[in-house]
């Protein structure tokens, strides 16, 4: 009797923690902010460093120039190769990002395998005025 009544609570616990994470996998911010992300990464993975920047939120406009970021994007594609394969990690929400106004932020990681390295890639994301989740910073490694 005693084990089939802690069976039963472990089985319940199991279904809970299923639940939980799908739910968490279906949360609409981080369905909303991946998505941003891998539409402005299709940008970048073709190299095109005028596209990315034009899609990217004003923070990282007003951080860089379009000449710096096609420089610097140029590089860091001669340093890593080319993407061949990348998912999905965490995704962290916060309203406060350091040495910005409060706001709406995320977190975006990536594990990515380049020709050259493996490695990660972290997308600092805002929500802008008009609800769209935009890239703000860009971390490959």
């Amino acid at each position: 009797m005693y084990f089939a009544l802690l069976r039963r609570r472990l089985l319940a616990a199991l279904c809970l923690a299923c639940v939980a994470s799908v739910a968490l996998a279906q949360d609409p911010n981080v369905i909303a902010a991946q998505a941003a992300a891998r539409q402005w990464l299709a940008f970048v993975d073709r190299g095109d460093a005028q596209a990315s920047w034009g899609a990217a939120g004003k923070k990282f406009q007003s951080a860089i120039s379009v000449a710096a970021w096609t420089e610097g994007l140029k590089k860091t594609q001669a340093r890593l190769g080319t993407v061949t394969r990348r998912t999905a990690g965490p995704a962290r929400f916060s309203k406060t990002l350091s040495g910005y106004p409060e706001g709406d932020y995320a977190q975006i990681l990536f594990s990515t395998t380049f020709a050259k390295a493996n490695g990660r890639e972290s997308l600092s994301m805002e929500r802008e005025a008009d609800g769209k989740w935009r890239v703000i910073g860009y971390f490959p490694q």
